[in-house]
């Protein structure tokens, strides 16, 4: 009798199982796309330039605009492109110039953009910056705004609502503890900062350290 309803429980288990599989068999099916070949294998990665102002660090996009870019230098400053990188433009030279570590434009008004300076590829020889610089026109005029001896900013942080709200992670003397080294926070534009989270490591490797939450 136990041998019948072992057969008969294991009989329906096995029944179950095999109709919840097709189930889900027959859902992945209908949730995966796939597409030819031919739409995608002719496409190669090329090199759009610009051809100056030595490696990149930095560079963004803006939403909604799908052919401007932004391209910061460690050489060269800030550069523009209006057609997907065909052609460029050096938006920062007459304010500032030389290294770039980080760029970001505001959600909200896509004229304001934030740049630190300071490359950020810890390496052997690197080229540090004079702090944050601030453009309300798209990059047409620049203004410093702060953080003078951040030396380098890998990353800048804009609220998605409120452009006068932006952090900025500032790395300081790469080779030795620094004073400098955390993330600021400006609730003005720049006009002030508070650093909002103290970091003194001897080593800093970016993908080692969490980024923080950020409580707007």
């Amino acid at each position: 009798m136990k041998k019948i309803i072992f057969l008969l429980a294991s009989i329906l288990f096995l029944t179950n199982y095999s109709s919840t599989a097709q189930k889900y068999k027959r859902k992945t099916q209908q949730n995966t796309i796939q597409f030819s070949e031919k739409y995608y294998d002719a496409i190669q990665w090329r090199n759009i330039g610009p051809f100056r102002g030595g490696r990149s660090a930095a560079v963004t996009g803006v939403s909604g605009k799908a052919n401007l870019f932004y391209m910061g230098s460690t050489g060269g400053g800030i550069w523009k492109t209006t057609d997907a990188g065909n052609t460029w433009q050096n938006i920062s030279d007459g304010f500032f110039g030389g290294s770039v570590g980080s760029i970001a434009v505001s959600e909200w008004d896509n004229n304001v953009i934030y740049v630190g300076n300071g490359e950020k590829t810890v390496r052997g020889n690197v080229s540090s910056g004079d702090g944050i610089w601030k453009s309300i026109d798209a990059g047409k005029t620049w203004k410093h705004i702060g953080l003078k001896n951040s030396r380098h900013v890998p990353r800048i942080k804009i609220h998605p609502k409120n452009p006068d709200i932006v952090y900025a992670a500032v790395l300081g003397d790469l080779y030795k503890p620094s004073g400098e080294r955390g993330v600021y926070k400006s609730i003005d534009g720049g006009t002030s900062w508070k650093k909002v989270l103290y970091s003194n490591h001897l080593a800093f490797r970016e993908s080692k350290i969490p980024s923080p939450k950020l409580s707007y």
